[in-house]
């Protein structure tokens, strides 16, 4: 049943989403980070997301068999230009002239994107749900 196909996609947006509340509760959880194991403060990590291969053009082309097969991550990129300056000379991370370098990073902005993911897998667990039912009522029908 090709309509089952878009459990596939939900399933997709799912696991795209739960990484993306991954990494922004690591970035909420680091945002007095000043070192890494690296040496360096802790970057904002962000989540770049892509549709997964196969479009219209390339069906009636012949080129896929598929209409927009989900989504799936494509990469997770770090701002290490995103580091606040603040005057510390007593901290431990301070440099020679007392700055000490933080993570550049918004809770509240954070906190936003995390509403934004939560809302977007809620969406999708919907959209689950009513394929499910779909399938449900379509095997009812037979009866």
């Amino acid at each position: 049943m090709a309509f089952l196909s878009s459990l596939n996609i939900g399933g997709s947006a799912l696991t795209a989403q739960r990484l993306r509340m991954d990494v922004i509760s690591q970035n909420i959880s680091n945002t007095e980070t000043t070192r890494t194991q690296s040496g360096a403060p802790y970057y904002k990590k962000s989540v770049v997301m892509r549709e997964r291969p196969g479009s219209f053009s390339g069906v009636l082309n012949g080129e896929s068999e598929k209409v927009g097969s989900g989504v799936e991550i494509s990469s997770i990129v770090q701002d290490e230009g995103a580091v606040k300056l603040v005057y510390n000379p007593s901290h431990p991370d301070a440099d020679e002239n007392g700055y000490v370098r933080y993570p550049d990073i918004d809770s509240v902005k954070e906190m936003m994107d995390m509403m934004s993911a939560t809302r977007s897998f809620d969406a999708n667990i919907t959209s689950i749900n009513a394929v499910k039912s779909m399938a449900s009522s379509a095997l009812q029908i037979g009866k």
